[in-house]
């Protein structure tokens, strides 16, 4: 997905600031898709150029604070935006997570070393999980799509979660196996 549809797509609901849009994808989207600030503003000001969304700058409160830039979308905006969304996907679902990738090797490494990034990510997930949860109640009445992704997201975090603890005992199981297969019959 592109960062430019991703950001018309915000817009449709409601006026934004970068920070803004950049923070709902990180909680709304996450199990979807990512983006970093690196993407955000230069997306933002191609979006601009092209003549896709407004910006105006917001002057800041009596409280003092940076001057910020409320973006837009424009007529022209929502037309592209309405032509990418009735078009079919170009690409199948891809999976990209760097964790996933490091577990293909634990086998290479030290057990213990991947027990504990197991539990870092079972820690993650479950904080996740408690966000989607949360999501899900405050959006069940925002609409049929968003509570659809949103139930996906929950669904996806609780399948990957149970993934996790089972290859985390799988590894436990494994590990306290090979020190007891290394104990003399002697001692055993």
């Amino acid at each position: 997905m592109s960062i430019k549809y991703a950001i018309l797509g915000l817009l449709n609901y409601s006026d934004m600031h970068g920070y803004r849009i950049k923070t709902h994808i990180e909680n709304n989207f996450g199990h979807m898709w990512s983006i970093n600030f690196g993407q955000i503003y230069p997306g933002l000001k191609e979006l601009k150029n092209s003549g896709l969304i407004d910006m105006v700058d917001v002057t800041p409160s009596d409280n003092g604070g940076p001057r910020k830039k409320l973006y837009s979308i424009t007529e022209k905006g929502r037309d592209e935006f309405m032509q990418w969304l009735t078009s079919p996907p170009l690409k199948p679902m891809l999976i990209r997570d760097a964790f996933l990738l490091k577990f293909a090797f634990f086998g290479f490494g030290d057990k213990n070393a991947a027990i504990e990034i197991l539990d870092t990510q079972i820690k993650i997930f479950e904080d996740q999980l408690k966000r989607r949860k949360a999501n899900l109640t405050r959006w069940k009445n925002i609409g049929t799509y968003v509570r659809l992704i949103t139930e996906l997201g929950v669904s996806q975090n609780e399948m990957y979660l149970k993934w996790l603890r089972r290859a985390r005992k799988e590894i436990e199981v494994e590990e306290r196996s090979s020190k007891r297969s290394m104990i003399p019959d002697t001692e055993r």
